[in-house]
């Protein structure tokens, strides 16, 4: 099928998966980081103690996402997609009104649970589950919805920011995140219907079954993959958050490192459909390993860099990996482990994915107060990321002889 019959044909679908991981972007760490430094100015926290709460929400956000990313396995997406919209503009409703240090836990912790995890991950598991031939167009097409919100949120919003209180635009974003609703429930009038409901229309895993998340964590297949979902989400999280350090240390103006993120969102696009397409041609087997290389070289670049020019290159070489990483690992787990379980299954490596992006501000943060700054621990940051990468291929060398034929 040809890629404009593809979206004529799946549109409906297609753009509430784009619809949901767009508004994700109110809880994802680029749109929440351009307000670090007003929020650390107005309660007094250093870089650990912010990064500190940030990795206490961020945490409790990933627990939470073990149990509530299975509800996907019951409940159509476009029920449980209108209570995540609801609980998202509640959350930056705290946002706009937090006035006290004690309660940004609370807020992070909503944020990141509505946005970041359960948002993105409602699209996810639909697109994986309605598509299987297709899968790696489907969740690439559904993700250039966060990749546009990483593109343009943040310039619009720090521009704001010029003219406009940094709590007043939360209840602009409370606004935006309501007004997806009915946008949501018109595309899901007529939902697909999902695979894994229908007997013999599965997509099966390992050994021509479907495992359940526990059969999963006693395969080792699951913990050698670990690392390799931490490494994105931790260190290009990190990077977003400490933006504003990244720029001060490397005497860059604030407004000319965000206005890379155009061209960061344009290459991880790039780099997603074409993803997509090789995931749809070879599977994820032979990806896996090998694609969070340009990861590790673009914070080699950064880490050197002196010029915005010279960040520019990192950057794309970091868009490169994070493109990839919104497709191939959601479809991973489709296709080694099944999908009558994905809802389930894909909770949990978002609940770790969500643990990475705590742990990545939590750790650069308290690195920083003690006398490291971001860009001299970018070289260890890479050294983690090709170390991964070989434990994620001797998982997937192991694990692949069980895959079904064909």
């Amino acid at each position: 099928m040809s890629m404009r019959a593809f979206l004529a044909e799946n549109s409906r679908w297609l753009a509430a998966g784009a619809l949901l991981s767009f508004s994700s972007s109110f809880g994802q760490t680029f749109f929440i980081s351009i307000y670090a430094g007003e929020i650390r100015a107005a309660f007094g926290l250093s870089h650990g103690e912010w990064g500190g709460i940030y990795t206490l929400g961020t945490t409790a956000s990933a627990l939470l996402m073990v149990w509530a990313g299975g509800l996907t396995d019951r409940f159509r997406a476009r029920a449980i997609g209108t209570v995540v919209m609801v609980l998202l503009a509640a959350a930056c409703l705290a946002m706009a009104h937090v006035s006290a240090a004690w309660m940004l836990p609370f807020v992070i912790f909503a944020l990141r649970f509505a946005g970041q995890g359960m948002s993105s991950h409602v699209a996810m598991v639909a697109m994986a589950r309605w598509f299987v031939a297709t899968r790696g167009r489907a969740l690439s097409i559904a993700t250039l919805g966060v990749t546009a919100g990483e593109a343009f949120l943040p310039m619009i919003f720090v521009a704001l920011m010029a003219a406009v209180h940094w709590q007043t635009l939360w209840l602009a974003a409370a606004g935006l995140a309501l007004l997806t609703i009915p946008v949501l429930l018109m595309l899901l009038r007529v939902e697909r219907r999902p695979q894994s409901l229908g007997e013999g229309s599965h997509s099966a895993g390992m050994g021509g079954r479907h495992w359940t998340r526990t059969e999963m964590l006693r395969h080792p297949l699951f913990w050698f993959t670990v690392p390799t979902i931490l490494a994105p989400s931790a260190f290009s999280t990190a990077l977003f958050f400490q933006q504003v350090h990244l720029a001060n240390s490397k005497g860059w103006e604030l407004v000319e490192f965000v206005a890379l993120f155009p061209l960061f969102s344009a290459v991880s696009v790039a780099s997603m459909l074409t993803a997509g397409w090789a995931l749809d041609r070879w599977g994820t087997a032979r990806l896996m390993p090998v694609y969070q290389l340009p990861f590790a070289a673009g914070f080699l670049v950064m880490g050197q860099a002196q010029s915005i020019a010279a960040a520019a290159v990192a950057i794309m070489l970091m868009a490169m990996t994070v493109g990839a990483n919104a497709t191939l690992p959601q479809a991973f787990w489709a296709e080694f482990y099944g999908t009558r379980h994905i809802g389930a299954i894909k909770a949990m490596a978002t609940a770790v994915m969500v643990f990475g992006t705590a742990l990545g501000p939590g750790l650069t943060g308290g690195l920083i107060d003690l006398g490291y700054p971001f860009h001299t621990q970018m070289a260890g940051i890479a050294v983690y990321v090709l170390c991964a990468m070989m434990l994620m291929g001797a998982g997937v060398r192991r694990a692949s002889t069980a895959l079904p034929a064909g």
